[in-house]
């Protein structure tokens, strides 16, 4: 999509934190962090929410959840724990219509809902 700004920082026209990038996959820090530790994980492939994606992008989301899993790892919050969120449409409080994946990590949340 052309004005996706998720697109945008696939293309590198927007600057970001990068965590991780691979041909499928981008990470990078959140801008406006809910925890001390905020990543986005997002499929380079445009895909507006869960709701929208196709059983093609089945083997996409869950090579997303090794990366998650990964990024955990190397960054050394994996065994203290993290939390994964996956907004899908306006209503859920997606703001970005691109898929992505919310890892928060680097304090107790408790019941928090973030």
């Amino acid at each position: 999509m052309e004005d996706c700004i998720f697109c945008k920082m696939v293309k590198g026209e927007v600057p970001i934190n990068k965590v991780y990038e691979d041909e499928d996959i981008l990470a990078f820090y959140d801008i406006n962090p809910a925890t001390p530790i905020h990543i986005l994980v997002i499929p380079k492939k445009h895909i507006d929410c869960v709701a929208h994606m196709k059983k093609e992008d089945e083997p996409l989301i869950g090579k997303i959840y090794g990366v998650i899993n990964k990024i955990a790892e190397e960054k050394g919050f994996k065994e203290q724990g993290f939390r994964v969120i996956v907004n899908s449409g306006k209503d859920s409080g997606q703001e970005v219509m691109h898929l992505h994946f919310h890892v928060l990590a680097g304090t107790k949340m408790g019941d928090k809902i973030v």
